[in-house]
């Protein structure tokens, strides 16, 4: 290949492996872990070549393998030209593992951080990129962050093609798509789009495509990267990605017509479009009677509101409202607040932020004390302030209702945003008492009503409402029941079940011939 300028030889490999492999020492810093092995053949004085491997990130039986295949090729009968030679060792690779050519250092430095070995020949101005890169990586394990009773225990790890695995496994179906895409300046991170064809909608399918391609940063480390840059709403804190580790919620997304986001290093897989009401399902709900699931489910949304409401309501009806409580617990609520120096708010304030304290602290601890650290420390905290008078009893009830209300929530996500407004909340029911709290839910509900996962209104069935579609929102309908996925979000092939002609009886089959 011809260099036209100075620029493309600055691109494009030369015919001198010498200074080929100078100019690659120099730009990896001659860093210990570059490997690169010079040979020359014994049946062909006059073919020079190296193979070159990032020793870090390949698999060492691989490159033994692959030392002991290339010594039973035999070069004696090759041309002296070099390009002959690269085609008969790139005719003869292919049969053993993958490889493909190459003609820039761009391609061939992204090969070596990828864990391939790379060929070069001496009088030849391209490469050869061998497949060898280590598939070491944690075994798959049960999920940590969602347990369940009946189910899946499988759970997804940080090896991309190991999480592709699992979703494979489950849909054996050639409509299952996968697109690659590198993001990245520095860190050059896999990330997979997967849908299956037709029954996502192309629209969302290129949105995402689209959005992806937007993307100029230097690293991605973890999904929440790609989250945080192509939201709709940045601005907001509610969660518009579903994140997940278990393959089985990430395969129920898919076939109803949503996209699964992966990325390279984490154990969690995004999906997209995700609507309020996913943040308060889990995938148990459907391994159970229906029933015993709409139950659950119900409870869960209870635990919402719970966790949002239950210490401002408590601040706003003793602090402005003491008519609205009865006679009798006013009355005992008033006894014990008696030697209390501070207001409600500033009461709730303090023990709700202890709690918050404490939760993060037992989240960061090691994991064979951190849990009794943060249960011994929020019983002796909370005995303790009583005693001394700091707080009252009361709100020691309310604090533990809150919390406990606050763990029923299934994403982790979407509690922190509870959590958050909660703190809003508190603030306006000490300023205005219930109609601050009212207010403040209005502003919520125009907040949630006004922002989109990708394109797909958040509140989604509910608002806008869909006739037919709250079959599975607040309740789970039994399966039989659902024979059409999510308007919206899925595409042309918006049925569950495949359509059957029924056979009359006139028209019985009749017997194969064999």
């Amino acid at each position: 290949m011809k260099k036209s300028s100075k620029t493309d030889s600055a691109t494009y490999i030369s015919k001198d492996i010498n200074e080929n492999i100078t100019r690659l020492k120099d730009d990896f810093g001659h860093s210990s872990d570059i490997i690169i092995n010079c040979i020359k053949s014994d049946n062909n004085k006059d073919l020079i070549w190296a193979n070159i491997y990032i020793k870090s990130l390949v698999d060492r039986n691989t490159i033994n393998n692959l030392s002991s295949e290339l010594a039973e090729l035999n070069f004696k009968d090759c041309s002296t030209e070099p390009d002959i030679n690269f085609d008969i060792l790139m005719n003869y690779l292919p049969g053993l593992r993958d490889s493909k050519g190459g003609f820039d250092f761009e391609s061939l430095y992204a090969a070596l951080l990828s864990g391939d070995t790379v060929f070069l020949f001496d009088g030849c101005d391209k490469f050869l990129i061998v497949a060898s890169e280590t598939d070491e990586s944690r075994s798959i394990e049960e999920p940590t962050s969602q347990t369940v009773i009946r189910g899946p225990k499988e759970g997804f790890t940080e090896n991309i093609n190991i999480n592709i695995l699992l979703i494979r496994k489950r849909i054996k179906n050639i409509a299952l798509r996968v697109e690659n895409m590198t993001i990245g300046s520095i860190t050059k991170t896999t990330v997979s789009l997967m849908y299956i064809d037709k029954i996502a909608k192309e629209e969302i399918v290129q949105e995402i495509r689209n959005r992806l391609d937007r993307i100029e940063i230097d690293g991605i480390l973890e999904g929440g990267y790609i989250e945080e840059l192509i939201k709709d709403d940045r601005y907001s804190f509610f969660p518009t990605f579903l994140s997940s580790e278990k393959p089985d919620s990430v395969v129920a997304a898919l076939l109803e017509g949503k996209v699964a986001i992966l990325v390279d290093g984490t154990s969690y897989v995004l999906t997209v479009p995700a609507l309020m009401v996913d943040f308060l399902q889990v995938s148990e709900d459907y391994y159970h009677h229906y029933v015993v699931s709409s139950v659950m489910r119900f409870f869960r949304f209870a635990a919402f509101f719970l966790t949002l409401l239950v210490p401002a309501t408590y601040i706003a009806l003793t602090t402005f409202h003491q008519e609205m409580i009865p006679t009798l617990l006013l009355v005992s609520l008033a006894a014990q607040r008696e030697g209390v120096p501070f207001p409600a708010f500033f009461e709730a304030l303090l023990m709700e932020a202890t709690f918050e304290i404490l939760r993060e602290a037992g989240i960061r601890m090691p994991r064979a004390i951190g849990p009794a650290i943060s249960i011994v420390g929020a019983l002796v905290l909370g005995q303790a302030a009583v005693e001394a008078g700091i707080i009252s009893a009361a709100m020691v009830i309310i604090v533990s209702i809150t919390a406990i209300s606050s763990f029923a929530i299934p994403n982790y996500e979407m509690s922190n945003a509870v959590r958050l407004i909660r703190f809003a909340l508190m603030f306006l029911a000490g300023v205005l008492g219930l109609y601050g709290v009212f207010m403040g839910l209005m502003v919520m509900v125009l907040h949630l009503c006004k922002i989109k996962s990708v394109t797909v209104p958040y509140l989604t069935p509910i608002a806008p409402r869909i006739k037919g579609m709250n079959r599975d929102t607040i309740l789970r309908l039994p399966l039989w029941k659902m024979k059409r996925r999510p308007m919206g979000i899925s595409g042309t092939d918006a049925s569950r079940v495949e359509e059957k002609n029924p056979v009359s009886s006139s028209q019985k089959s009749k017997p194969e011939l064999r």
